[in-house]
């Protein structure tokens, strides 16, 4: 601060004496600009001229001084004044942070005597918690010192160490509450089998009512109407090679009887038979039945039949409202279209299962689109059973687990006719659903007489072996459950029946798909309390 101002009053000198000595020098030059031109030009007048532009000069120069003074006046005091405002603003801010130093110094000096108090408490609780452990021990030590007399006592008394009253007081126990808990167990079991059994009736009962499906059932054969007896002897063709063409190309059996304007078509395969329908249809309406041709129509039938499954399966998933279904799946789903089970559409019983499916897991909190996907799924397999080895529910099984679908499905489909153990609720709905949809009157178009001929064949094969109690037919004949006497028949021997059983109707009965054989074998304990 004091260099500020020595540098400010040497300007305030420096600056008139600046400015006083160019106005000397300026005054010079034209003095010099004057003669120079008096001498030059050679005349009287100049000499005049040059006394007044001296005299000018002189007079100019004077005022510059003069103002020059003036200003080094006014700027050295603007400079003086501008200094002192700042030293007065920073002397004003030292005093402000002066102040809050001597504020936090306070405070940290308040906290400090705080935590100084703090710890003098702490010290003191620390000596009465010693203080009072002490005591406690010594009353532990007394109080031990008393047990252990009483004991000693007791035992003198009872005749039993302390670990035998407790190995008797613990067998007792035992035996007490283990009656009680058989107890409770078995009311609870008991309980629990009638709330599900009322459960399950209710919402078998709810599904049923609000599912509401017309009863769709086929024929195993397909029959073509002709225009009239003539267009039989068309079809055969000369020497018969027309209907070898057409059983050639088509795959399937044409039977051509006495029965009027009709012929019929006779496969295992109803995709097969599907072509060969709408390809028989073509070649009568065309009128044109030829070898060559033949094979045109048949490709073309063949093609729209394919195109025809992914319809039929898109409108079915689009009906249960399933969204990401792979392309595979939704072809194979279009195909049960074309495939019966005892009469019954097999794409319009995967839907009814489905739905009921999906209405009971909405009854009971679970994913609704998840049950119907593997109601759907569930027969997925007899889209291709009647092409491979194997029952319908490994391939399908195969097909689910190829196209990446959720475990609950899969084991939907394994598990629906039981032979893997149902390890999810859906899996537990989506076989209630089936066997809602098979059982329901009307659904299958079987004989009662075929039926029940069936059915009792089965019970009397099964009846026939030695050390059976009880044989019951159960699914509509595709699962047979034979009880035997444990005190006649051994674990062993049980197994060996169960083989012979399932040779003896392989070769006795005609049935379609499989039939499952479980023979059981239970003991039982009884007794009486008195």
């Amino acid at each position: 601060m004091k260099m500020l101002n020595v540098l400010t009053e040497t300007s305030a000198v420096l600056i008139p004496v600046i400015v006083g000595v160019g106005a000397l020098l300026l005054g010079a030059g034209i003095t010099f600009l004057v003669f120079f031109l008096i001498n030059k030009n050679k005349k009287d007048g100049a000499t005049k001229a040059a006394e007044g532009i001296l005299k000018d000069a002189n007079l100019q120069a004077e005022r510059i001084k003069k103002n020059a003074e003036l200003d080094a006046k006014q700027i050295a005091f603007e400079a003086k004044q501008n200094s002192e405002n700042e030293a007065r603003v920073r002397r004003s801010e030292i005093a402000a942070e002066q102040q809050k130093l001597d504020l936090r110094q306070q405070a940290f000096d308040e906290r400090e005597n705080q935590l100084m108090r703090k710890e003098n408490n702490l010290e003191a609780r620390s000596q009465q918690l010693d203080s009072s452990i002490e005591t406690y021990k010594k009353r532990k030590e007394e109080l031990d010192q008393k047990i252990d007399d009483i004991i000693k006592e007791l035992e003198k008394v009872s005749g039993m160490s302390t670990q035998e009253a407790h190995d008797e007081i613990m067998r007792r126990v035992e035996s007490k509450m283990s009656m009680e808990i058989s107890a409770y167990i078995k009311n609870a079991e008991d309980e629990a089998r009638e709330t599900a059994e009322a459960k399950a009736i209710d919402l078998l009962s709810l599904a049923c009512q609000r599912y509401a499906q017309d009863v769709v059932t086929e024929r195993t054969v397909s029959v073509v109407a002709l225009p009239n007896d003539e267009m039989k002897g068309r079809i055969i063709g000369r020497e018969g090679r027309n209907i070898r063409v057409l059983e050639q190309q088509l795959g399937v059996d044409l039977v051509v009887d006495d029965t009027p304007e009709v012929i019929t078509v006779s496969c295992f395969d109803p995709i097969r038979r599907e072509i060969a329908r709408k390809t028989l249809e073509l070649l009568v309406k065309d009128g044109r039945i030829q070898p060559g041709r033949i094979e045109e129509v048949a490709a073309k039938c063949k093609k729209e039949v394919d195109d025809s499954c992914y319809k039929y399966g898109q409108e079915a998933a689009f009906k249960l409202g399933l969204p990401r279904l792979s392309r595979d799946l939704i072809y194979y789903i279009g195909r049960l279209h074309y495939r019966t089970s005892y009469g019954q559409n097999a794409l319009a019983h995967s839907m009814e299962v489905g739905y009921l499916a999906g209405i009971m897991a909405g009854e009971l909190g679970l994913d609704v689109n998840l049950a119907r996907r593997a109601g759907l799924l569930h027969d997925i397999g007899k889209a291709v059973d009647f092409e491979q080895e194997g029952s319908h529910v490994q391939l399908g099984y195969e097909l689910a687990k190829k196209a990446n679908e959720n475990d609950v499905v899969l084991n939907s489909i394994q598990s629906h006719h039981g032979d893997v153990e149902a390890r999810y609720v859906i899996s537990h709905l989506v076989a209630a659903a089936d066997t809602l949809s098979a059982a329901r009157p009307g659904a299958r178009s079987e004989t009662l007489e075929t039926y029940v001929k069936r059915i009792e064949a089965l019970e009397t094969i099964a009846k026939s072996f030695p050390g059976v109690s009880q044989a019951y037919a159960m699914q509509s004949g595709r699962e047979l459950r034979i009880m035997v006497e444990p005190e006649e028949v051994s674990d062993a021997e049980a197994t060996k029946m169960c083989q012979e059983i399932r040779a003896k109707i392989e070769s006795g009965v005609t049935y379609p798909g499989q039939i499952k054989v479980a023979v059981i074998r239970e003991f039982r304990a009884n007794d009486i309390a008195k």
